[in-house]
Parts: C-alpha cells; sequence; structure tokens
C-alpha cells in the first residue's frame, strides 16, 4: 500500500487543484470561504458577494465535474486493462466489443423519440436510459454470438467488430434521416463529455464504477495466468469459459454505465494502461491500482485542457484524448516493431 502512497496522494491534489484552474483561476481562499477551515486562515468574517459566487462555482460546478471525470477514467482504464489481459492484445480497448457503439445508437435514438410520451415517462435523462439499453443490447448480441463450447478470444473479438459495423451503420441511418438539430445532437454524443456532471450524477455511478473496478482488482492474479495463454491457464486450474464470462459482463456493464452517461470517450483505455504498464511493470496486481489511479489523474486533467482552450463554452474532451491518442498509437505500433 505504501508504495502507491505517492500517487494517492497525487490523485487528492489532482481532484483539489484543478478544479481551481479554469478561464477564471479560483484561489484556496475562495474555496474555502465562510468554512470553519477558512475562517482560521484567513479570518473571514464579512459576507462579501464575489467570494461567495466563486465559491459557489468551485463546490456546486468545477468539484462534481473533476470527481466525475475522476470515475470515468479510472473505469475505462481499468477495464481497457481488462480487455488487453483477455485478449493478450496491446491495442484491445474497452470499446472493442461493441459497447460503445451500442451505446451511442441508444443515444441516437432518444433524440429521434426526444418529447413523446416514452421519453418524458423515463424521465429528463431520458439519453442516458436509451444509451445504457443499447449498450447492454450490444453486450447480449456480443455475448450470445460468441457462445459455444468454449467462449474463445478471438470469436468474441470477430463478434464485437460485426457489432460495431452494424450499430455504425444504424447510427448513421439515423442521422440521414434526421433534421439537422438531432444530427448535431447525435454528433456531439459521440464526441464525450461531462456537461451532465452533477452530484446526482456522481451518486448513480459512482457506485457502480468503485463496486466493479474494486471487484476487478480481486482478479489481478488470474489475469497475470490468462495473459500468459490459455493452456497454461487450463493447466493451473482456471475455468476459462466463467472466467472470461464473468470478466467480460462485469466490464460491458462498466463500460455501458459510463459510455451512457459521458458518451464514448475515446484512447483513454488504450493510453492510461500502457503508460502505467511502462513504470509499474506487467503484474496485474500491482498494475490494476496504478491504472485506476492513473487513470483518474489523466482524464480529469484532459478535461480542464478542454475547459480552458476555448475562450467561449467548453470543448468535448473527447476530442483532447483523440488529439492524444493518435499519436500514441501509432508511437505504440513502432515501439512495439
Amino acid at each position: 500500500m505504501l508504495k502507491y502512497f505517492p500517487l494517492l496522494l497525487l490523485t487528492f491534489v489532482a481532484l483539489v487543484a484543478l478544479p481551481m484552474v479554469g478561464r477564471v483561476i479560483i484561489t484556496p481562499k475562495e474555496v474555502l470561504y465562510q468554512t470553519t477551515l477558512g475562517e482560521w486562515i484567513y479570518g473571514q468574517n464579512i459576507d462579501d458577494p464575489q467570494l461567495r459566487f466563486e465559491h459557489r462555482i468551485y463546490w456546486e460546478s468545477r468539484f462534481p465535474r473533476t470527481a466525475f471525470a475522476m470515475l470515468v477514467g479510472a473505469g475505462l482504464s481499468l477495464c481497457g486493462m481488462v480487455f488487453q489481459a483477455l485478449f493478450r492484445n496491446p491495442l484491445a480497448t474497452p470499446y472493442t466489443l461493441g459497447v460503445a457503439s451500442g451505446a451511442s445508437f441508444g443515444a441516437a435514438l432518444s433524440t429521434i423519440f426526444a418529447g413523446t410520451l416514452f421519453t418524458v415517462f423515463l424521465g429528463q435523462p431520458a439519453t442516458v436510459w436509451f444509451a445504457f439499453g443499447g449498450a447492454m443490447l450490444a453486450m447480449s448480441v456480443v455475448y450470445f454470438l460468441s457462445l459455444s463450447r468454449d467462449i474463445s478470444g478471438e470469436k468474441m473479438l470477430l463478434a464485437g467488430v460485426a457489432v460495431n459495423f452494424f450499430f455504425a451503420s444504424m447510427i448513421l441511418f439515423l442521422q440521414f434521416v434526421s433534421d439537422p438539430s438531432q444530427t448535431f445532437r447525435m454528433l456531439r454524443y459521440t464526441m464525450g463529455g461531462f456537461d451532465a456532471a452533477t452530484p446526482g450524477a456522481i451518486r448513480q455511478i459512482g457506485p457502480i464504477v468503485l463496486a466493479g473496478s474494486f471487484a476487478i482488482l480481486l482478479f489481478g492474479r488470474s489475469l497475470n495466468v490468462i495473459a500468459t495463454g490459455n493452456d497454461r491457464a487450463i493447466a493451473l486450474g482456471i475455468n476459462l469459459r466463467r472466467f472470461r464470462t464473468l470478466l467480460f459482463l462485469l466490464t460491458s456493464v462498466l463500460v455501458g454505465a459510463m459510455v451512457a452517461v459521458a458518451g464514448p470517450i475515446g484512447f483513454v483505455g488504450i493510453m492510461v494502461p500502457h503508460i502505467c504498464r511502462f513504470f509499474v511493470g506487467p503484474d496485474h496486481r500491482f498494475l490494476a491500482p496504478a491504472t485506476f489511479l492513473f487513470g483518474a489523474i489523466f482524464l480529469a486533467a484532459c478535461d480542464t485542457v478542454a475547459c480552458c482552450v476555448l475562450n467561449v463554452g467548453t470543448l468535448p474532451v473527447g476530442i483532447i484524448t483523440s488529439m492524444l491518442g493518435g499519436p500514441f498509437f501509432l508511437i505504440l505500433l513502432l515501439w512495439r516493431n
């Protein structure tokens, strides 16, 4: 545990400090305004509207957004690590099996049905429900397409590719028959972002991400065996079919929940595990905690950059991660060669 203390400390510092950064810099005095610690340090005893306003910006807008970005970054990074171990493929991502394309299709459908009695019945976050339903549909299709006496990694990958192509074509069809405003909403969702980051969203997705990530952390030793090959795993007594199915369902639910709320944010699940593997090594017992923590810091930092790039508005964080992921992907290919 002590070896992770610097990374834990850095994660805490990032959670506190990153929300201070933006087009308007918020100081610690404004963060601690009218708190017991702030009164003890700064002697605050007056009602300052400017301090109160920036205090609310920090705690009601920026801090929840950073916390939400950390949850999603940690979850996506950990799921990417699992897929790379399961398929023994260094280029595998959390979206390899079509979960993201299914969620995007569900979100696209929600724009078509916006304003209907069905979406009114679902409530305000209808897009989230549609996207999660699409992700679970994609997961179910991949699972049943790959059912056999042994769910091989190759068969699951092929099923995921087929599902990706199918849902991508359906999204293009919906965009073609939609009006320009609906098409823009579909396109905006596929860029990913944290506009829906609220304390309520954190309470909804937080337990899912933390519980699923904790379960994955317990499988570090088994992932080490799986990564060495199927024959060795069977010889050591691991039920490949059961283990692969369990991890596939667990990671798919995790990715589906995160993509439903934040959209498909690309390249996080491929970059972070490789960066951590370079410093920590391939042992998943140590790689998994490092990937979880560094993934949280990485995506929160990318979102902070996205919030500062434009003079007006916020750039979708998926654009930032894609701009970083493209060169990283090429460097990874050259390095492996």
